[in-house]
């Protein structure tokens, strides 16, 4: 199954720049891997996240997210202590996520949108 996860910091704001996001990023794939889910694509924007993800059926769409949502924040935290202060509280996911399957659409498609994200954000620098 084709999955599409997308969730942002707490209070939208912007964390994810330099060696936290070369962190995030690559426990986001040791998540995966540890749980034979294939990454298809993946971005990592300064408020946001964007995965594509191919993953058993076993697994339920909100797990997914749940699970990286989760294993993500307990380790960016603990090795990146300042994130834990400000607005976001302690947190650093919102409790919402949005998770979507492919099927409609082409997995061509879906990754050529999150390769896309990079560029935009390239062009609000």
């Amino acid at each position: 199954m084709l999955t599409r996860p997308v969730f942002t910091p707490k209070y939208r704001r912007h964390a994810f720049f330099g060696e936290v996001r070369e962190r995030l990023m690559q426990v986001l794939r040791e998540t995966c891997l540890m749980r034979d889910w294939v990454v298809l694509g993946m971005e990592v924007m300064p408020d946001h996240v964007h995965l594509f993800l191919s993953v058993p059926p076993k697994w339920a769409p909100s797990d997914v997210a749940k699970i990286l949502k989760g294993v993500s924040a307990r380790r960016i935290l603990q090795e990146f202590p300042k994130l834990r202060r400000g607005r976001g509280g302690g947190h650093l996911w919102t409790p919402s996520f949005y998770v979507g399957s492919a099927g409609n659409i082409s997995a061509q498609a879906i990754q050529r949108y999150i390769e896309s994200q990079r560029k935009y954000q390239d062009d609000d620098a």
